[in-house]
């Protein structure tokens, strides 16, 4: 049986304009930098420079003169040139926004140069004396390292491979020898297949001491205790004493467990930090700018003006022509709107990231974490009378230079818990003192967890120890055995 009901239903959608502005919002000061370039190369009407465009009415709209025939077609909608053409002081946030400064940042983005790490290690195989055989399998060894400079795959996997891609027939005994050559590349300890081998290469490269030699032996003959820290089984199986245990332990943590890492990205382009605002401490007050580089000068280009000039000049108006000024239309809206969306993108962005300065002040003024008050999205946007969302765009992508280094602004936020005064603190205060807590720690005898968490309700925090375990792993701390020290 079939029912005819009437429902009502209230729904909210965004404009094609508001769902732009959200994006450029969210945009940081280089990938704005790149929208903004991409946007003056695809609409001509927009412009760039010291150039003011006052000819330009702040509305633009639409006039029907009149239906003409031409031909088949005909031309509904005319707008009336004078009022894009105008003498009168107009204001100038509509249709420019110039507040660059010849003082602000370089604009050049920096790119990564150089060699890639496979044509390093392809280089250096040229100064060996190899035949034609043994590079075509140092060659897929080499092809075979992962960006942390090891080979993971077995020499049984490479054989094959060399067989069925290669058409290399070859033993591992021949692969494993070539091997050899391979890991005689720089940096040391590429080729290696397991970290035990990188620290040992490594370790083979160094003048012989007594503390390198013991070290060799420990990697060799006890890997598993040392990467475990059992050092009283270390002290027992070499007869050592602590002091000599000490210094070839050194030796071993000051290796590359990574040799690879500083060529890691290959030539990809090196994804500096660029700071979307500045705080500075003037006279005991905070001061807040926003990077140049987000305020760019934007203007109505002078020549759409000329073209508009020339079509009110023209008696006989054709089709074509009235066509033409049409598209001139279009673009000039376009252009008006991305200029006054450029100034909204520089409004949001100043005063959302004012609200959270003065909400953190007393972090600002000192630099110290546990001076963090709890702040959540709701906190900032409720006191700029803004969506949440809109707060959202604008911590998670941006970045601001303080006294005390560049930080990414929504490490600012945090939830909060009750200390036993019943006053309500920052959860990143806690991991600041958990953080203080592990380093003033008696590194022979690391405190475990359930220690910390005694240490920290004696603080006035009463935390769980699973809890301290997240904070802990969250600081990327590792547990108390691992933080062992002879």
């Amino acid at each position: 049986m079939l029912k005819q009901q009437l429902n009502f239903k209230l729904s909210q959608k965004l404009s094609p304009q508001q769902i732009q502005l959200m994006k450029l919002i969210q945009l940081p000061t280089q990938a704005f930098e790149q929208r903004l370039k991409q946007e003056m190369e695809e609409n001509p009407a927009l412009d760039s420079g010291k150039e003011k465009a006052d000819e330009f009415e702040d509305a633009f709209s639409n006039e029907n003169l009149g239906d003409e025939d031409y031909g088949t077609e005909k031309i509904e909608t005319e707008i009336n040139v004078d009022e894009y053409l105008s003498d009168d002081e107009i204001p100038s946030y509509r249709l420019s926004s110039n507040n660059y400064s010849s003082d602000d940042e370089d604009k050049s983005v920096p790119y990564a140069s150089g060699t890639s790490f496979h044509q390093h290690l392809v280089n250096q195989l040229n100064t060996y004396r190899l035949d034609d055989e043994e590079r075509e399998i140092a060659e897929f060894l080499v092809g075979s390292v992962d960006e942390s400079g090891y080979i993971r795959r077995s020499l049984s996997d490479i054989l094959d491979d060399l067989a069925f891609t290669q058409n290399v027939y070859t033993t591992e005994d021949k692969i494993e020898s070539v091997l050899k050559i391979v890991q005689q590349l720089d940096p040391a300890g590429v080729g290696a297949r397991s970290l035990q081998e990188c620290l040992w290469l490594q370790l083979d490269r160094k003048e012989t001491t007594i503390p390198i030699k013991l070290a060799s032996e420990i990697l060799k003959k006890a890997f598993d205790h040392f990467s475990k820290k059992h050092y009283d089984k270390l002290l027992a199986k070499f007869d050592v004493t602590e002091e000599q245990l000490k210094e070839s332990i050194d030796e071993i943590e000051h290796l590359n467990p990574k040799p690879g890492g500083a060529y890691a990205g290959n030539n990809r382009i090196i994804e500096h930090v660029v700071p979307d605002f500045t705080i500075r401490i003037i006279d005991g007050e905070l001061e807040l700018t926003l990077n140049g580089r987000n305020a760019p000068e934007l203007h109505v280009s002078r020549e759409y003006n000329n073209m508009l000039q020339g079509y009110k000049a023209s008696k006989e108006k054709s089709k074509s022509q009235k066509d033409a000024v049409m598209f001139i239309k279009q673009k000039l809206d376009a252009a008006k709107w991305f200029i006054e969306a450029v100034k909204q993108r520089q409004q949001t962005l100043f005063i959302t990231m004012s609200a959270i300065m003065h909400y953190q002040k007393s972090y600002f003024l000192s630099g110290d974490e546990r001076n963090l008050r709890p702040m959540i999205l709701k906190d900032i946007a409720d006191q700029i009378d803004m969506d949440v969302s809109t707060v959202s765009r604008v911590a998670n992508s941006k970045y601001v230079d303080t006294p005390y280094g560049t930080k990414l602004i929504k490490e600012f936020f945090s939830e909060s818990m009750t200390n036993v005064e019943g006053e309500e603190v920052s959860t990143r205060e806690i991991k600041k003192i958990l953080e203080i807590t592990i380093g003033e720690e008696d590194k022979k005898k690391p405190l475990t967890d359930e220690k910390l968490a005694k240490i920290l309700k004696e603080k006035g925090y009463p935390i769980a120890r699973r809890t301290v375990a997240k904070y802990r792993e969250q600081l990327e701390i590792p547990v108390a055995r691992l933080r062992k020290k002879i």
